[in-house]
């Protein structure tokens, strides 16, 4: 590759939640809802899209707006954000792109000529006699998934069902459907799809309800339905032998917040919606997903893992701070705190909500505003006891460690080459209004390890950036 590829694996400007990962012409596109930095709702942005090559994912190259929230004829003012989108390729060789405006009920569809847009507004996916669907009594349509079968036949998955449904009087389900070659008109009644958060109980489902986030992947005949679980912080997959047939449950793809990777029950990072997809990419399977930062949800950021495939299953991936890399990052050169993938404090976590991450947590943030090419990203407020963890490096020759901080701490950072393994460096840190480096030796054992920075210490230092030599 060009360079090396972090996670988040987009600028630190970039805000991308809800990626739905698709090759076209031997590029990998994202297509996501589109968060501002430290917005009050989700998705304040019009839809942006990335790509690279499939032989370099460090490679991404910004395609630019795809697609304006006001392009809708229901949205001419703007007031509704665009919510999370799918895109295909259809049988006439266009593109085509599935939407949803918040809280409305409707899906809209936009098409294209190219994978990169722009994207003009089609039509709303509708009923055979015209009707919308998604007016009238029909449920609300929500984070749509589009799959086009070997055989030509077209569907459309569709759904939502928040932990909180049951108490409220809002539309949840999770439904699938066929479409006709129309790419808008359906050929089939919505039907039931995965059990919700009221149906789990006493099926295999039970652990692990639908909550959003559907999308479908054709692998080796089965068919794999992808989704975000009603605890939101993970994504899930099931398989069946047909597009509209039985789902069987089948594990955990990836967690935000590390939960059950590798056996581990807590959160080590703090956690909130995911939303994401699979994609084959020059040989390797990953795995497509968010982070949150700024203390909530409104401020999401791609990253992607590698996962392993046997075949038949996927086997939970970890999060890690150099998930498109191909392997762990050099053991030499400067690296942004901000790329830790794991984040917590002397008490652990909590969901990324500002009642519950106060000023006693840690916390991604960046310097600047919206879309400005070149902030500060960093972690703030890093306090006595709060850890930022950094997976994987490849250790040969580094002797020595750097960190550049601010703040009014009087401390030290302990880095450490496990969560609770041995301690490879101690570097004392002073008050400093400005960005300071601060530096020490490192001892380490050669191989692939990762690093784990802790401070102790009195009062509180923003975390900018670490050095390796």
């Amino acid at each position: 590759m060009k360079q090396q590829v972090f996670n988040p694996y987009l600028p630190s400007y970039e805000y991308i939640p809800d990626g739905e990962p698709r090759v076209f012409n031997g590029r990998l596109y994202i297509y996501g809802s589109h968060d501002k930095f430290n917005g009050d709702v989700y998705c304040q942005n019009d839809y942006v899209c990335w790509s690279a090559p499939e032989d370099d994912l460090s490679d991404w190259r910004y395609e630019g707006v795809i697609f304006k929230k006001t392009q809708d004829p229901r949205n001419e003012d703007g007031s509704h954000a665009l919510w999370a989108p799918d895109v295909c390729q259809g049988l006439d060789g266009k593109y085509y792109l599935y939407y949803c405006l918040d809280f409305l009920k409707e899906i809209g569809v936009a098409v294209a000529d190219k994978p990169e847009g722009p994207f003009d507004f089609l039509d709303f996916v509708r009923w055979p006699d015209g009707r919308i669907l998604g007016t009238g009594d029909d449920t609300r349509q929500f984070d749509p998934g589009i799959f086009i079968d070997d055989d030509e036949r077209i569907y459309l998955f569709s759904g939502n069902s928040p932990r909180y449904a049951h108490l409220e009087n809002i539309d949840k389900n999770s439904q699938k459907m066929e479409l006709e070659r129309d790419m808008v008109t359906l050929k089939s009644v919505p039907v039931e799809n995965l059990p919700i958060i009221t149906a789990a109980p006493g099926t295999e489902y039970e652990e692990h309800p639908f909550f959003e986030a559907s999308s479908v992947r054709k692998i080796n005949g089965k068919y794999y339905f992808i989704y975000s679980s009603t605890w939101m912080h993970e994504l899930c997959w099931a398989v069946a032998d047909t597009p509209l047939g039985e789902y069987k449950f089948g594990g955990i793809l990836v967690s935000n917040s590390d939960i059950g990777a590798n056996g581990n029950k807590e959160a080590l990072n703090y956690r909130g919606n995911t939303h994401g997809s699979v994609a084959f990419v020059n040989g390797k399977w990953y795995v497509f997903y968010h982070r949150q930062t700024n203390r909530h949800f409104f401020s999401r950021q791609a990253c992607a893992e590698e996962i392993q495939f046997d075949g038949e299953k996927f086997y939970q991936a970890e999060i890690t701070s150099c998930g498109l890399n191909g392997g762990p990052l050099k053991d030499n050169g400067t690296y942004e705190a901000r790329i830790a993938c794991h984040l917590y404090s002397k008490n652990g976590t909590t969901e990324s909500l500002l009642e519950q991450q106060d000023e006693d947590h840690p916390a991604f943030t960046q310097e600047g505003e919206d879309r400005e090419c070149n902030p500060n990203q960093y972690i703030n407020n890093m306090r006595d006891g709060a850890t930022a963890g950094y997976r994987y490096f490849a250790f040969e020759n580094a002797n020595s460690i750097s960190v550049t901080t601010r703040g009014n701490a009087t401390g030290k950072f302990i880095v450490r080459d496990e969560r609770e393994g041995n301690i490879v460096a101690q570097i004392n840190i002073n008050p400093s209004e400005k960005w300071e480096t601060f530096e020490s030796s490192l001892t380490i054992n050669k191989g692939k390890h990762p690093l784990y920075f802790t401070y102790e210490g009195d009062g509180y230092t923003d975390f900018y950036r670490f050095s390796l030599s």
